[in-house]
């Protein structure tokens, strides 16, 4: 009797103890040539550094053109069709419908104008030829892969892959798939810059993401604040990753169809989407646009939104964005003025 009471009372007391914080956890490390940094709000560490670790290093054993010993290494350096896992399954998926949406600007087979444009593995010492690109364009375009029954083949040896316009973006996702089967739903999942987030965090506020881009002068600068609780941020540019060739500027973003560093007005695009693949998929695909065309272009697709940075005609910087992406700007003023609303 003694024991069943003492039981019954340790319920009872149970009944009424304190529910585990919620705290903030972070995460830090180096992955695919750049960092990481993943917070997310739990009762308990759910997802260690190593989990992320070895997610990112299997999606490089599978993507990276840096490790000799990954599948796309080894189907650019071969001519025999591999079987694709699935990592390079969802990759290539995705890239034939973007490819298909942005007719061509979008191309994953680019990556022999990369690496002669000195953006590749190995390295560069100088421009290529009109000669060199020509030959080089024989061995572009996305219609020379095919995809069947998970196996993956090119038409020509000289077929290689570069899936880095897209799997970035896709690695966000992994991440984010990651915390939400360990129980995890606020987050904010980063890698090089591409963006995903769930919330809103514990104290109700929404989440907010600096969008960066170049001042007047080119120096990069937080250009806007965005506040949201669901989806990707993705950013592609030209002011940080090129080349100095004399007085040019050697853009890393290569078009498909000439074969040469794009060179239009456009200096980065911040692309909003339901998730980090589409984001990054369609980022660099922008930037290939003219302004007009390009806001057009989103402005006709469902759950895209993009905010541009460009030189008008006079050369001046300057921005502007989709209608729905002025909805995610964060204003402070109005922010507090809807809050107090509710209050």
């Amino acid at each position: 009797m003694r024991l069943l009471l003492s039981f019954l009372c340790l319920i009872f007391l149970a009944s009424f103890s304190k529910p585990k914080e919620i705290r903030k956890y972070e995460i830090f490390g180096t992955a695919q040539g750049t960092e990481y940094a993943i917070t997310y709000f739990a009762t308990d560490s759910l997802v260690q550094k190593s989990d992320i670790d070895h997610l990112l290093n299997e999606i490089d054993l599978s993507m990276s053109l840096y490790k000799s010993n990954s599948l796309i290494s080894k189907f650019n350096s071969g001519k025999n069709p591999i079987k694709a896992d699935k990592f390079i399954l969802d990759v290539l998926k995705r890239s034939f419908e973007i490819n298909a949406d942005t007719k061509g600007a979008f191309d994953i087979t680019v990556a022999p104008l990369v690496q002669v444009w000195g953006f590749g593995p190995k390295e560069e010492k100088q421009e290529p030829s009109e000669t060199q690109i020509k030959n080089i364009l024989a061995c572009v375009g996305i219609k020379n892969i095919r995809l069947q029954n998970g196996v993956l083949s090119k038409t020509k040896e000289c077929i290689k892959i570069d899936l880095n316009g897209i799997a970035q973006g896709y690695s966000v996702d992994l991440i984010a798939n990651l915390l939400e089967k360990s129980g995890i739903k606020t987050y904010i999942a980063e890698l090089g810059g591409e963006i995903r987030v769930s919330g809103p965090k514990p104290d109700g506020e929404n989440i907010k993401i600096g969008i960066e881009g170049p001042d007047e002068k080119g120096i990069p600068v937080i250009r806007h604040i965005v506040a949201l609780n669901t989806g990707a941020i993705t950013t592609s540019g030209n002011y940080r990753k090129f080349h100095q060739s004399g007085l040019k500027t050697v853009s890393h973003l290569i078009n498909p169809k000439t074969g040469y560093p794009l060179n239009n007005e456009m200096i980065s695009v911040t692309v909003y989407a339901n998730d980090a693949i589409t984001a990054d998929g369609y980022d660099n695909s922008l930037m290939a646009m003219h302004i007009n065309d390009a806001l057009k272009f989103v402005e006709n697709r469902k759950n895209l939104e993009a905010y541009f940075v460009y030189k008008d005609k006079d050369g001046k910087i300057t921005d502007t964005l989709t209608t729905g992406f002025r909805k995610l700007i964060y204003i402070e003023n109005q922010s507090k003025n809807q809050t107090d609303e509710k209050k």
